[in-house]
């Protein structure tokens, strides 16, 4: 990866510090109920202030359709102080003249958290207009937003082009993270891919067989790979129709000497509900009335002797249906098994996506993982191989 220019090379003393934060946070009954993206953005924001930065909060928030109350980052502003442990100031505009005398009236060391940037139409477009309004209210541009560095927004990539820029602490963990999970890895590199549908990580897998040496594949992606080899798959979830896509990939791979592993056995079920009755079957020998809804024992043996193998883990998508008892047996032992690796030191583990976050903090590794990223689509497109605009324009 190019470098990137960090907080390291920023003077950010008595300067306007313009930082693009993910905020856009679960919320209920006007409470924020996961503060994980808050917290992860405190080192950035206290930093800044504590070398006498005044720290200008730039996010957005739902997906408004102009000026709307119910997406408002007014809460928000207060959870970030509850955090913080400090004031966090609110402009009830991103531009204009709430938001110029909101900037006007802080001191070095103060924090503030203006409206939601997309509450304006300029925000989605990129539009040069609404940047230019942004970038008056600051002197440097820090970005420590990767979850939507895959966008090019005015507030993730047009800023950077106008200000002097920088990457925030968490987005530079993060791509010094994904540069030892891709890009410049320890080899050999595995990769585990899961999840429902192969419709939605066609790029993924085509970009992964190019790049690491074993590619696990699980969950219910796996089925559509079975049935393209010409076994039954019983009722389980599958696209058949990607079958010839399946068989491509698997090609691919062929070609670039990654190996392909698959589940040699299916936990299966009548029905998909906790605590269903259920058996064990080879995967030659699923029964045409049930369906596989994790992976069986004989395929986690595969999985762990994969990683076992590997200096390096890149890991998006559960094994098998993880939310629901006794169908996260497959992830959780995986997912335990790779911690346990990267605990000894034997193990560079890289996860994403907001089904595996979900996956590992289920098994209670994640804090294990050498770095879990809760960037969902741009962790993925990265994945994928794709630049992302944000990051681009933070490169030195």
């Amino acid at each position: 990866m190019t470098a990137f220019r960090t907080l390291d090379q920023a003077d950010v003393k008595g300067k306007r510090v313009l930082v693009r934060v993910d905020l856009n946070v679960p919320m209920e009954n006007g409470r924020v109920t996961d503060a994980t993206r808050i917290e992860r953005v405190l080192p950035t924001i206290r930093e800044i202030a504590d070398k006498g930065g005044k720290v200008i909060l730039l996010a957005h928030f739902g997906r408004p359709k102009g000026r709307d109350p119910k997406e408002s980052l007014k809460p928000v502003a207060e959870a970030v102080s509850t955090h913080l442990g400090k004031p966090v100031f609110f402009a009830d505009d991103c531009i204009g003249e709430a938001a110029a005398q909101a900037v006007n009236g802080l001191k070095d060391g103060d924090v503030l958290l203006l409206e939601n940037t997309r509450f304006h139409a300029g925000e989605e477009k990129n539009d040069k207009a609404f940047v230019a309004e942004l970038a008056k209210l600051g002197d440097l541009y820090v970005n420590d937003a990767f979850s939507a560095a895959h966008r090019a927004h005015a507030s993730t990539e047009g800023l950077a082009r106008v200000l002097p820029s920088y990457a925030g602490r968490t987005m530079q963990a993060e791509l010094e993270a994904l540069t030892k999970g891709l890009e410049a890895p320890k080899r050999p590199v595995v990769a585990i891919v899961g999840g429902a549908k192969v419709s939605t990580k066609i790029d993924l897998l085509e970009n992964l067989v190019k790049k690491v040496d074993a590619l696990v594949i699980g969950g219910g992606m796996a089925n559509t790979f079975v049935h393209a080899m010409g076994l039954g798959i019983g009722k389980s979830l599958a696209e058949k129709d990607l079958a010839a896509t399946a068989l491509r990939i698997i090609e691919q791979a062929r070609e670039s000497n990654c190996a392909i592993i698959l589940p040699v056995d299916g936990v299966c079920a009548y029905e998909f509900k906790a605590g269903a009755q259920n058996h064990t079957y080879g995967i030659d020998a699923i029964p045409e009335d049930q369906m596989i809804l994790d992976v069986g024992s004989q395929s986690v043996e595969r999985v762990s002797a994969a990683i076992n193998d590997a200096a390096t883990l890149v890991w998006n998508g559960p094994l098998g249906a993880f939310e629901i008892p006794p169908f996260d047996q497959g992830t959780v032992a995986a997912a335990r098994h790779a911690a346990q690796r990267t605990k000894e030191g034997k193990l560079v583990s890289v996860a994403g996506g907001g089904d595996t976050v979900a996956a590992l903090n289920h098994a209670g590794v994640a804090e294990s993982f050498t770095y879990v990223s809760t960037a969902g689509g741009a962790f993925l497109e990265w994945l994928e191989g794709k630049s992302l605009p944000g990051v681009e324009a933070l490169k030195a």
